[in-house]
């Protein structure tokens, strides 16, 4: 028994303890509220304070009536009696209106500086917005009172920095990626060139060798074919709305015949790929669409797995989801790069094989896909082998 109230009392703590983090992060103007008011405190006490002194004073405490006519006779030279007339008749029976004149300049001149003391506070947002504006390198620094707004808008900063340091990032790979397929193409194109140029000249050229001529030409020219689609993935990945065209998949027989498909470029280093996917589980998405992220995530695990390896795909039901993973056996990759696997013109090889090297949007694309679809793609990697996982609703 003693045992469950500490463990109730732990428990019922830690609720009390989440409870006040949350109070504490909805009241982010407890310091500007205790400020405000304090000040507007003093503010009133010194204002009454002040307009009864004033009304006091000028209701004859301190025997002013006295000294008016001392004046009034010391600078003017005016008789004693004339001196008390005007005193009586300017000062004397107008003192209320007096009173309420001085009182409401007093006023007026407080409201002034107590506006003062409270716009500073927008002031400092405003300069510290333009730093926002401005791009400066410096933090924003606000009064105490000010410490959440400060931090809302050093976070914003921060947001701002990194979304235009990924931009530059990724118009810098772009531009990579541009300058390497221009070179890639100008080296299949003079080999497409140079043969048909020896094939033009010998027209009596022995068969086989022509044939072998024709052949390397045909591999060059196919290599052209897929660095100009790549030309066009890069100008068309931003400017693509992606519409679905959802109907009912089998998805066993989409991964059966994307895999025959890969047959021919598992072939030559002894690669195999192994579906075990459920017999009539059925996916409801664009097929096309949901075929090239496939089609990219298997590309991937084949360029970067082990000879005589197998490239594993199951796929089954969690909860409300359909969960495909692609799994196959190679180098890992680096826990740094994995959060920028995902990102348009990223590429995990940073020498750039010819054969393999594509625009670094397949990735990129597949997670556009996904996410129209409501789903998720994720990765994990570790020294013994890599998964890609695709989660989608059924």
């Amino acid at each position: 028994m003693r045992k469950i109230l500490n463990i109730s009392k732990r428990y019922g703590g830690l609720v009390i303890k989440l409870k006040s983090d949350r109070d504490k992060r909805n009241n982010d103007y407890t310091k500007l509220k205790r400020k405000v008011f304090i000040r507007v405190l003093l503010i009133v006490f010194a204002t009454i304070a002040t307009v009864i002194f004033l009304r006091d004073v000028i209701q004859d405490n301190f025997n002013i009536g006295e000294s008016i006519v001392e004046f009034l006779k010391n600078k003017f030279y005016l008789s004693e009696s004339d001196a008390v007339i005007i005193y009586r008749y300017t000062f004397l029976y107008n003192k209320d209106i007096i009173t309420l004149i001085v009182i409401i300049i007093f006023l007026v001149i407080l409201l002034r500086f107590s506006i003062s003391w409270f716009t500073k506070y927008f002031d400092e947002v405003s300069n510290g917005m333009d730093k926002l504006v401005e791009e400066s390198d410096n933090e924003i620094t606000l009064s105490p009172e000010l410490d959440f707004m400060e931090i809302k808008l050093n976070q914003i900063k921060n947001n701002l920095e990194k979304q235009k340091k990924a931009a530059l990032d990724a118009e810098q790979r772009k531009n990579d990626l541009v300058v390497y397929l221009a070179h890639d193409i100008k080296t299949p194109l003079t080999s497409v060139i140079g043969y048909l140029n020896l094939l033009d000249e010998a027209p009596d050229m022995p068969p086989e060798q022509k044939a072998k001529y024709v052949g390397i030409t045909l591999e060059k020219a196919y290599r052209l074919e897929q660095l100009i689609n790549e030309f066009f993935e890069i100008t068309r990945f931003n400017l693509q709305t992606i519409v679905l065209n959802k109907e009912k998949i089998n998805l066993l027989f989409m991964l059966q015949q994307m895999a025959d498909e890969f047959y021919p470029m598992l072939t030559p280093q002894g690669k195999q790929i192994s579906v075990n996917v459920p017999d009539g589980l059925t996916l409801w998405g664009d097929a096309d669409k949901l075929a090239r992220v496939f089609n990219n995530i298997l590309k991937n695990a084949i360029a970067y797995s082990d000879e005589n390896s197998v490239i594993d795909i199951s796929a089954g039901q969690q909860d409300k989801n359909i969960v495909i993973t692609f799994m196959n056996q190679g180098n890992p990759i680096p826990q740094a790069k994995l959060d920028t696997i995902f990102e348009k013109f990223y590429r995990l090889d940073s020498a750039r094989s010819t054969n393999t090297g594509g625009a670094g949007l397949g990735l990129a694309i597949a997670q556009e896909i996904v996410t129209a679809h409501n789903g998720t793609i994720s990765v994990e990697s570790n020294p013994e082998n890599t998964t890609f996982t695709v989660k989608l609703p059924s």
